[in-house]
């Protein structure tokens, strides 16, 4: 436990537990509407936000959050409006995000594509005070958002026309699951990186689904393995020099396959018992043949 008593690792370890929890808060949503890979778009976004930053000589945190914040409406817009051709706007919007920030990073004072780096693939060393404090204030909107108004967004992540019939505003929750999922992706790209997030934010909650089909118990396990798996990546990362990103997505993948092979049995198990459970049929209760009740039915 001696890289508790670095400063950077503390930072690290710190900026992990968050993310661990609040991807999986809001990748739970984006699985049910079925837009796993949109934490993936909106990190290409990021990456001109990322860019900005470091032209203007601003946090790159602070500048992806609002180029995302920004990215992940039009990607809501274009949903809405785009018809046959929202394909292509969105392809557009996400390699020209991409494009943007190698372009502006490489503009910038002292730039180059190597200060990108710890920003696709995440890194331990280079989460600052300044980092921790950003995120810190970020993952406590997604938790309050996820948390706070869980009802209402998994009604609209599940039926959008019956939530739409019972009252809902379902356009403006839409627009706060993107902006909420445009801010966790800001929150991991330190830990995880922009390019590997979407990962944590959509397997976790797939493993938990392996176990249980309860929208609570899903949650809850999702959060677990997220945390557990960041946590464990982190600190992997650091005795064995690795990078930090990959071994936490690398970590989730194994906790997906672990649980699908323990999800088959379990489910063979409970067939089982359901069967077992279910009472015999009476030997001697009368049934009418299916032709015979249709006979009946028209007076024959």
């Amino acid at each position: 436990m001696e890289f508790l008593n670095y400063a950077f690792m503390q930072r690290a370890l710190l900026a992990a537990v968050l993310v661990g929890i609040t991807a999986p808060a809001v990748g739970i949503y984006l699985v049910q509407r079925r837009q796993a890979l949109m934490g993936d778009g909106i990190g290409h976004v990021a990456m001109t936000g990322v860019g900005l930053g470091f032209l203007l000589s601003t946090s790159p945190v602070w500048m992806a959050t609002a180029v995302s914040v920004l990215g992940a409406v039009l990607m809501e817009l274009i949903r809405w409006y785009g018809r046959t051709r929202g394909d292509i706007a969105l392809a557009m919007l996400f390699y020209g995000g991409m494009a943007g920030g190698v372009m502006l990073i490489n503009l910038a004072p002292g730039g180059s594509n190597a200060n990108l780096t710890s920003y696709l693939f995440g890194s331990l060393s280079t989460v600052s005070p300044s980092d921790v404090t950003a995120i810190c204030v970020l993952a406590a909107f997604v938790l309050l958002v996820t948390l706070g108004l869980r009802r209402q967004l998994f009604a609209v992540s599940q039926d959008e026309e019956f939530a739409r019939v019972t009252g809902l505003p379902v356009r403006a929750l839409n627009l706060l699951t993107a902006v909420t999922a445009a801010v966790t992706v800001t929150v991991a790209m330190r830990v995880v990186g922009l390019l590997l997030v979407s990962a944590l934010m959509v397997v976790p909650v797939a493993a938990a689904q392996q176990l249980t089909r309860s929208f609570t118990v899903t949650f809850v396990i999702a959060v677990a393995i997220g945390v557990a798996v960041t946590v464990s990546g982190t600190v992997t990362s650091y005795y064995q020099d690795v990078p930090p990103g990959a071994t936490i997505v690398l970590l989730t993948i194994a906790a997906f396959l672990a649980l699908t092979a323990l999800a088959t049995p379990l489910a063979r198990r409970r067939a089982r018992a359901a069967a077992a459970a279910r009472p015999a049929p009476d030997p001697a209760e009368c049934t009418i043949p299916a032709a015979r009740e249709a006979a009946d039915e028209v007076g024959v």
